[in-house]
């Protein structure tokens, strides 16, 4: 029970660092400022509900991808520990990251369904949280490690919902300041989480290539 408790904050803490729903608001609040109290809610809850849907699938079935492209699992945490590691860099210094913002110069072509593009993907789906969930869902030694996962997407999904829905205040709240801070500290989480997703992918490498097995 220790273990799944430990595992099932490691996979929370690194979700919601990842996703950043604190993050998020900053970026959702000026898209739909034009927008009615309720058409602002449906936005967050499609957003939300995508993102989960495509957070699980990938759970669910990436191992199974990987595999057939002969991609080990030790090779996405190296990558994911770099993204990680540039992103929470990005976030350290207090900024929006790169591809998120690009995201978002022209709002007009995203006017059609903001809430899966670009909400839903790239800025709560990036290939950080999905290159997380995939070594969490290899990473869950039984069948209640991997309903711990799901309930982590679910959890940080709703915990997004609900910081959407009070963006505007939130923001008043938090002030720029504030902002700022939260956004360090999220920024430093992932820095942390990067570097053991890097040293864990790189460690068996290395070690297989110091002793590789005879044919």
């Amino acid at each position: 029970m220790h273990e799944l408790s430990e595992f099932a904050l490691l996979c929370f803490t690194s979700l919601f660092a990842m996703i950043n729903p604190f993050g998020v608001a900053p970026v959702f609040q000026p898209m739909t400022t034009d927008m009615t109290h309720q058409q602002s809610r449906q936005v967050a809850l499609k957003a939300s509900l995508t993102a989960f849907v495509i957070l699980v699938i990938f759970a669910l079935v990436g191992k199974f991808i990987f595999d057939f492209f002969a991609v080990s699992v030790n090779s996405l945490r190296i990558v994911g520990g770099v993204i990680f590691f540039l992103l929470g860099y990005e976030l350290l210094q207090a900024k929006l990251s790169r591809m998120k913002t690009d995201q978002i110069d022209d709002l007009d072509s995203y006017s059609n369904d903001i809430a899966i593009t670009p909400l839903a993907i790239p800025i709560l789906c990036g290939p950080g949280a999905i290159a997380n969930v995939i070594i969490f869902m290899h990473d869950g030694e039984t069948f209640w490690h991997k309903l711990v996962l799901i309930g982590a997407i679910a959890a940080v999904m709703i915990i997004n919902y609900l910081g959407l829905v009070g963006a505007s205040r939130l923001l008043r709240f938090l002030g720029d300041s504030g902002n700022k801070v939260m956004m360090r500290i999220m920024g430093l989480i992932v820095m942390v989480i990067a570097v053991e997703f890097f040293f864990s992918g790189l460690t068996p490498i290395v070690q297989e290539m110091l002793h590789p097995k005879l044919m």
